[in-house]
């Protein structure tokens, strides 16, 4: 098994101390903040090693030897505060004058205290009357890229990876994600708009965290794939059944419950720090 461990703190002490902790003959260089350790067995110091890096303000974890990016066929990620840096309905709300209403809801489903669905639909309610003509405002001039995130998709094409994106966001910020990034794939919720002006409704079936799961499982068994070449991404609650519908979860700047079933957390590095893990 092979421990990987990124970071911006990779000083020479602190890998000197991560080999006598780990007991590996030596650190591979896989780049300028990220170390590959050989583990004979990790049974032992598995748990030090994760108390280190957390002292250290580093991410790790454990990758199976000789794995990599290739050998997964699908990678779907959620989007809000995952790939981009916003939860979107809470910039909309921000234009319509009620976003810390909005945001206190978002942070209840977040940490999984309430359910998704009846969270998205007392939010959405929130929205009534405000023209659509804001989802244009909030993506040109709130939303941006999480670090790493075109790094990420440019190694997953490079590996013949499919990508997706599902979100229990809004499909208008979707749809451009996927042409600017190009997903292959991408679902989100669809907000009913009527007369230029957002009803406080959503259209069609809710994607909700069991909905990701399920798309996850729909397009994995289409692509002829099976559960362990599935690599997921996300932040929250509502990822769990998704991370545990696939092979290899990371939680990226993860809230508690996530990061209970989490492979991975990348609490210092950008997206890019995922392809690291199997280059």
């Amino acid at each position: 098994m092979n421990l990987v461990v990124q970071g911006n703190a990779l000083t020479t002490a602190t890998l000197q101390s991560l080999v006598r902790l780990t007991g590996a003959d030596d650190a591979e260089l896989i780049d300028d903040c990220a170390y590959r350790f050989d583990i004979k067995n990790r049974g032992h110091i598995a748990a030090e090693a994760a108390r280190f890096c957390a002292a250290a303000a580093l991410d790790w974890a454990w990758i199976p030897k000789g794995q990599r990016l290739s050998d997964f066929g699908l990678f779907i990620t959620d989007m809000d505060s995952t790939l981009i840096n916003i939860e979107c309905i809470d910039e909309i709300a921000d234009i319509q004058g009620v976003k810390t209403e909005v945001a206190a809801i978002t942070e209840l489903a977040m940490q999984g205290e309430i359910d998704f669905r009846t969270s998205l639909e007392r939010r959405v309610s929130l929205l009534a009357g405000l023209h659509e003509q804001a989802l244009a405002k909030v993506y040109a001039k709130r939303l941006r890229l999480n670090p790493g995130a075109e790094t990420l998709m440019a190694s997953l094409k490079a590996a013949g990876v499919r990508t997706a994106l599902v979100s229990g966001g809004f499909d208008y910020f979707t749809d451009h994600m996927r042409r600017e990034l190009g997903f292959d794939y991408a679902w989100a919720n669809e907000l009913e708009v009527a007369n230029g002006r957002l009803t406080g409704r959503v259209i069609g079936s809710v994607i909700d965290a069991q909905a990701k799961a399920d798309r996850l499982t729909a397009t994995r068994d289409a692509l002829g794939l099976a559960p362990e070449q599935v690599l997921c991404c996300g932040d929250g609650a509502n990822d769990i059944p998704m991370f545990r519908a696939a092979g290899f979860g990371i939680a990226y700047r993860p809230k508690p419950a996530l990061r209970e079933v989490a492979d991975c957390c990348l609490d210092h590095v950008g997206l890019e720090g995922i392809a690291r893990l199997f280059a």
